[in-house]
């Protein structure tokens, strides 16, 4: 079974993938990601591979007759790949060199590009699960893209949020917080000529880190060659910092916010950014989501923005010592 199932509550679709529980356990030491598997080519930079247990497919099956004039089903329609960041087995995001890095950005704009062609695919969703905290179970270095027939709630808060201050004020919603941050200044971890990078006033993570981009643009596509090697950069930093918290590889989901896709709309309001979930409140412990989190949306933030910001500077110059960027 593989259908979309109608949330009346919360006015949202359910992706119901009965499938992916059958996914087989990979033997211990192969991985379908390294050359020689038989699934990819031998040799790599870079590469898309398209999703063995796909939550959404430009084919999907037909709905369970399931549905009733409350509860609404439609097929699963879409996209899901795997985007390889590197052959390496072992190879970490921070680590990898700058040239690798701009081919790991082409192929999420190329990706972006060729999904967004799917005129049924409203929302082009770029994302990162790093970890076992997060359930991440195959650790060779990846992240995925999913193209959905519809804009997740999330994304359509978002939307009417920055609309609303764009009416109200004239700016742009993430623009001004972006100003924000920087004139206060303490819970600014880094920035360069494109990009900054902070835990925010409201942050429901207690290194819930965003990466914003400085000129006011909606889509990854858009980026200037600039823009595009250092959001490269930026992204490597970021990971890095997050890395020399605790001393190990940190776990996170990363996700990329940009503007809906094939909506006979524009989305001028809109601001490209990306935001960081990672569940660890220490090096020990874990923040998981509660009652309060999960069933009431009313997020609660064990700590101060304000302190765990001290401790990502720390980190970051801890990296950058460490590699010699500066």
């Amino acid at each position: 079974m593989a259908e979309l199932r109608w949330h009346p509550l919360i006015k949202d679709w359910v992706m119901v993938v009965s499938q992916r529980q059958n996914r087989p356990q990979m033997p211990k030491d192969w991985c379908p990601f390294c050359p020689g598997s038989g699934k990819v080519p031998d040799d790599f930079m870079v590469y898309k591979y398209d999703n063995d247990f796909p939550s959404l497919s430009l084919n999907p099956p037909n709905p369970d007759d399931v549905e009733t004039d409350l509860y609404k089903v439609d097929k699963a329609y879409g996209k899901c790949e795997v985007i390889l960041y590197s052959k390496d087995h072992n190879a970490k995001l921070c680590e990898l060199d700058d040239l690798h890095l701009n081919e790991l950005v082409n192929l999420w704009q190329d990706r972006f590009k060729d999904i967004s062609t799917y005129e049924k695919i409203k929302y082009v969703f770029i994302f990162e699960n790093r970890g076992e905290a997060v359930g991440v179970t195959m650790p060779h270095p990846h992240g995925q893209i999913y193209g959905y027939p519809f804009i997740p709630k999330k994304i359509q808060l978002e939307l009417a949020s920055c609309k609303e201050h764009t009416e109200k004020t004239g700016r742009c919603l993430i623009c001004d917080m972006n100003k924000n941050e920087k004139d206060f200044d303490k819970r600014v971890i880094f920035e360069n000529d494109s990009f900054i990078v902070y835990l925010p006033f409201f942050s429901e993570y207690p290194y819930g880190i965003y990466v914003s981009s400085k000129r006011h643009i909606q889509y990854i596509t858009e980026f200037t060659e600039k823009e595009k090697s250092d959001f490269a950069k930026t992204l490597k930093q970021a990971v890095g910092t997050l890395d020399n918290l605790f001393g190990f590889d940190f776990p996170y989901m990363m996700c990329m916010h940009q503007a809906p896709v094939n909506t006979n709309e524009e989305y001028p309001y809109y601001h490209f950014h990306v935001e960081f979930f990672p569940p660890m409140r220490s090096a020990e412990k874990i923040k998981f989501n509660a009652s309060s989190e999960t069933g009431a949306w009313a997020h609660c933030n064990p700590t101060s923005p304000e302190e765990k910001a001290l401790e990502l500077k720390e980190a970051y110059k801890k990296y950058i010592s460490k590699k010699g960027d500066l």
